[in-house]
This record gives structure tokens, C-alpha cells and sequence, in this order.
């Protein structure tokens, strides 16, 4: 989520890919079937996984991060995927969600927020789960940071040093060095980033008060103890 500099929250997190029809309708005569079946090409490399008996199996209420507690999202702000193997996972996109935490719950389940983010870490520590890293989160603003990453909200305010409690950047760290250590993900500022670093957003987050210094300290650390 985040400040923003003009657009709304289901615009600015909105995966702004819909559908192939959608698109072919934009295109016209004979460049319409070329650019529909180069399309179709693209989409079909990604959607193998649907085939049956290939997916993997998914158990309701799973969760990534041990500990994490989940609560679904709903299913129209975010895109069902089989991550990494469709889309190769390279990026941890940090967040501030300009609000509390059960209000950007609400928010993540509503289906007309066109948003929503993995994982949410409270003020306290605790994580919560609401999209599966298997699929593609609508919480970057732009397609393809979608299809590469994973997500984390943290309950706040930019302009507010006091929302990034101790409890929070020890939770966060040990979340993301566990996501890093999944995907082989190098922990470095080019790889973990903010929201506000994301190709074409308006967004602020995670702001000014976000402490980078000490938070991908405690990444590397938390990365070494073997999270």
C-alpha cells in the first residue's frame, strides 16, 4: 500500500494485465491474429501448470513462513500462479500499509481494492499470511515486479518513525532472509526494495523513517543463522 501521489490504491496496486481477449481487441485486421497468437503463446508458457496433475497441491490455510498466521485475501487481488516454476521469484518488495493492521486485512479482502500484498508484519512482531508465495500478489503496481516477487506490508505510516518498533524490523528480517534463502534471492538493496523503487509507481513507501542500514543487517544475519 503507501502514500501515493495522486492515483487510487486499486489503480496504483492493480495488475494492469487483465485478459488476453481484452487485449487482442486493441489490435486490429491481420496484425490482431499475429499479435493474438504471439500472445497466446506467452500466456500458454505460464499456465502449463494447470494441466491436471501438475499443479502442486495446495492445503487450505497453508503457510509459507512458519509461524505466520493466515487470513485469505480475496481471490480478485491477487493471480493464481505455480511460482517459481512459471515465474522465476527475484525480488522482496517492502511496504508500508498507511494505516493499521485490521485495516489493511479489510482492505486485502475486499475485491474491489484491486490490491494485496503477501504477507502483513504488525507493530508486534507478528506475521500474517494472506496470499500463498506460489501466486502473483497484486501489490507492486506493475506486472512484471508482480510476477517476481513477494510482497511484505508493515503496519503504519511513512511520515511516523515511531510505526517501525524493534519487534518489527526483527520479525521482518527473519521473513525475508527466509524468502531470500527460498528462492536463492541475493540480499542486497538491488534485490530488496521499496515499494517506491518499483518501476512507474506513485508511491512513497516505505519512506524516509525505513531504517535500510539496520534492516538488511539484520537480513544478512538472520540469513546466516540459516532462516
Amino acid at each position: 500500500m503507501g502514500a501515493t501521489t495522486g492515483r487510487t490504491a486499486q489503480a496504483a496496486g492493480g495488475d494492469a494485465d487483465r485478459r488476453l481477449g481484452r487485449r487482442a481487441l486493441l489490435v486490429g485486421g491481420a496484425a490482431a491474429a499475429v499479435g493474438t497468437a504471439v500472445l497466446a503463446r506467452q500466456e500458454l508458457s505460464h499456465l502449463w501448470w494447470r494441466l491436471p496433475g501438475v499443479a502442486r497441491p495446495r492445503v487450505a490455510g497453508a503457510v509459507d513462513f512458519r509461524g505466520a498466521r493466515w487470513v485469505a485475501a480475496s481471490p480478485a487481488n491477487y493471480r493464481r500462479a505455480d511460482r517459481p516454476d512459471d515465474y522465476a521469484v527475484d525480488r522482496v518488495v517492502i511496504h508500508v500499509t498507511q494505516g493499521g493492521y485490521r485495516s489493511a486485512v479489510k482492505a486485502f479482502q475486499d475485491p474491489a481494492h484491486g490490491a494485496a500484498a503477501h504477507y502483513i508484519v504488525r507493530k508486534d512482531g507478528r506475521i500474517t499470511q494472506l496470499i500463498r508465495e506460489l501466486d502473483v500478489a497484486f501489490h507492486a503496481g506493475n506486472r512484471a515486479y508482480n510476477e517476481r516477487s513477494v510482497g511484505i506490508e508493515h503496519e503504519g505510516f511513512v511520515e511516523d518513525a515511531s510505526s517501525f518498533t524493534d519487534a518489527m524490523y526483527a520479525a521482518s528480517a527473519r521473513l525475508t532472509a527466509a524468502i531470500c534463502g527460498r528462492y536463492g534471492i541475493s540480499v542486497d538493496r538491488g534485490h530488496v526494495i521499496g515499494h517506491v523503487e518499483v518501476p512507474g509507481t506513485d508511491h512513497t513507501d516505505p519512506g524516509p523513517h525505513w531504517d535500510w542500514k539496520r534492516y538488511m543487517g539484520l537480513v544478512r544475519q538472520a540469513r546466516a543463522a540459516g532462516a
